[in-house]
């Protein structure tokens, strides 16, 4: 057998070995430099983003980690009461609770049981919630479980039972101030005070309607806010308040409304807006020298507190809202026109005919009658509508319009209500053939209850016209104040004024319409009114607008009082018979009311007819001169 060679030390054979480990010796720093490599990669972009969030970015996640603690809640301010004028309470504030939760605190809640500390969780709240909440712990447990940090639970939880939930201790319940609107009035004077949007409980609520909207501005005051950053469980962080800034309260508003008065008018209205089936009715009381509104009264009306069961038009103040055509209580004005402008006397005779042609109509009274020899002041004692035109067509329309507008028609009155309307006045350029002669007794134009009773406190206060007035005061920072009022104006002269008033005192007195009103012991001037009533959903006329208005004691008149009733279902009524008694009865009670003295002096007396004028027949006489038209 050949025999092997012998290897030598260093011999290629033995070389093999080496260059193996070589190559994995040199992989493994390869593997070693490449994991080096991707670590230190990994770690420079560790470095780079702790760079950029500790320093570049630093603020915005300080800020952002703060809006997660931060707990801002706003302060809402008390809304200012609305107050009578002897400081009945119309509208007030009330504090309620809104409770909260944060279902992720709530899970903790423990109590003691037997004498051992027990984790009750959202059952064992539930229980001890339910019944100051007024609900079941079936009803509440679902709104306790969950995830939320935030959840409402019960809203206008009074101050009282919110002590009691916060007496138990349970985690993650907390509340938040809010404010309910109250009316302790009732209907009484709601379509004046209004109501507030979101039925009075929100923190940030406003006026909707009435005075409510009106005075916004100086009730409603200015929210203040708090923050503080708060642990995971929703309880706040003492040392982390940030801010509290207070809210300021809004301001006590004062309304010239008499309390009482506005109860007495309100009542009386509603009950014969009942009686005689009308779809409305009005009462408003005014100063005779102030222009202050001491009663606004409308039926029907509505409750502040229960909106849902309110109309619209109930929500209205048809006193200072609504507008019709006055009728017969507007004659006044034409006849002022006519005795400003010298045109006639309340003395001057009128031959008043069965009917009157002007252009293409023919105009007719109330109801017919033979011819008739009426004084001016006849014709206002009786109501004659030919009488009117005859007596007042002498002065031009624009004469007329001029006058119509100085008592206030056309304008809105001014008192600053929501929906005060102006009413409308067609200028004497585009008046229609047969609106020259409709407007002079009334139809044809168109008036706010209002505004008609700014013509009869012009009248009994001289003929000077005061801006009537709903706002008393404002409670202020400084004080009460007094809201800007325009400056009295003269309408028409004061023996104008006197006139009048003589010849409104015809109209109660024997043989004028009006006479079976009366206030004892006190005279008395005033003037009913019946026109036809436009139905804007039929746009044609559909019944009619009764109306009495007057002022008393008429020789010192202290008060306006203005009654209306809006299509009666009665067949004929009478404005004298339905409004005239109200008057009186609101009348009497403000003068009652108020103190004021039966002067005791005697009425004028004016005569009526040209047969009882002193000396005969009349120095002057108005016959129809245009027999054709």
């Amino acid at each position: 057998m050949p025999s092997r060679p012998s290897l030598r030390p260093g011999s290629s054979r033995r070389a093999a070995p080496s260059r193996a480990r070589k190559v994995q010796l040199s992989s493994t720093r390869v593997r070693a430099r490449t994991l080096y490599l991707a670590a230190l990669f990994i770690f420079t972009v560790f470095a780079a983003q702790l760079v950029r969030v500790q320093a570049f970015d630093a603020a915005d996640n300080q800020r952002a980690a703060l809006t997660k603690r931060l707990n801002t809640t706003v302060v809402p301010a008390v809304r200012g009461r609305i107050l009578d004028s002897k400081g009945t309470v119309f509208a007030s504030s009330v504090e309620r609770r809104t409770v909260t939760v944060n279902q992720n605190a709530v899970k903790s809640y423990q109590r003691t049981v037997d004498k051992q500390i027990v984790t009750v969780g959202v059952v064992g709240a539930a229980q001890r919630l339910a019944p100051l909440l007024e609900t079941t712990p079936e009803a509440l447990l679902p709104q306790l479980m969950g995830t939320s940090s935030y959840r409402v639970l019960s809203k206008n939880v009074s101050p009282a039972v919110w002590r009691q939930i916060e007496a138990i201790g349970i985690p993650g319940i907390a509340s938040e101030v809010t404010f309910q609107r109250e009316y302790p009035a009732g209907g009484v004077a709601a379509p004046v005070v209004g109501f507030v949007n979101a039925g009075g409980n929100d923190a940030t609520i406003t006026g909707g309607a009435g005075v409510e909207q009106m005075q916004e501005a100086a009730l409603a005051g200015t929210p203040g806010h708090s923050a503080y950053e708060q642990a995971r469980d929703g309880s706040e962080i003492p040392w982390a308040r940030l801010s509290n800034v207070a809210a300021v309260d809004g301001s006590d508003v004062h309304l010239t409304i008499d309390a009482d008065l506005q109860w007495y008018a309100q009542n009386a209205i509603a009950e014969q807006v009942s009686k005689t089936g009308s779809i409305s009715g009005a009462i408003l009381v005014m100063e005779a020298k102030t222009g202050k509104l001491r009663a606004v009264a409308s039926s029907p009306t509505f409750d502040p507190a229960n909106l849902a069961k309110a109309t619209p038009s109930q929500l209205r103040s048809s006193a200072l809202q609504d507008v019709y055509e006055p009728g017969s209580t507007a004659k006044v004005l034409s006849i002022a026109a006519a005795l400003e402008e010298k045109a006639i006397t309340p003395s001057t005779g009128v031959i008043v005919p069965n009917r009157l042609r002007r252009g293409d109509t023919t105009y007719k009274d109330y109801t017919d009658h033979a011819t008739l020899d009426l004084t001016v002041a006849g014709i206002l004692a009786k109501s004659s509508n030919i009488g009117t035109i005859l007596a007042t067509e002498s002065v031009p329309a624009s004469k007329i319009e001029q006058y119509y507008r100085a008592f206030g028609l056309g304008a809105k009155p001014g008192t600053g209500f929501p929906g005060e309307p102006a009413g409308l006045i067609t200028p004497a350029g585009e008046l229609s053939g047969s609106q020259r002669f409709t407007q002079l007794y009334g139809q044809g134009v168109s008036v706010s209850t209002l505004q008609m009773v700014s013509v009869y406190q012009t009248i009994a206060n001289g003929g000077v016209r005061i801006a009537p007035r709903l706002i008393d005061s404002i409670d202020g920072p400084d004080g009460p104040t007094t809201p800007p009022t325009p400056e009295p104006t003269r309408v028409v002269s004061e023996q104008t004024a006197h006139d009048l008033g003589a010849m409104l005192e015809g109209v109660i007195g024997p043989g004028g319409t009006g006479s079976k009103i009366s206030v004892p012991g006190y005279r008395v001037a005033g003037k009913s009114g019946t026109a036809y009533r436009y139905e804007d959903a039929l746009r044609d006329y559909s019944g009619y607008t009764l109306s009495f208005i007057g002022y008393a004691p008429a020789d010192n008149p202290q008060f306006v009082v203005a009654v209306i009733l809006q299509k009666p279902a009665l067949t004929n009524p009478s404005s004298s018979g339905l409004c005239g008694p109200v008057f009186a009865n609101v009348m009497n009670y403000a003068l009652q009311a108020y103190r004021v003295p039966p002067t005791g002096t005697p009425s004028p007396g004016l005569p009526l007819t040209i047969s009882t004028l002193p000396g005969g027949e009349a120095p002057v006489v108005i016959r129809d001169s245009r027999t054709n038209g």
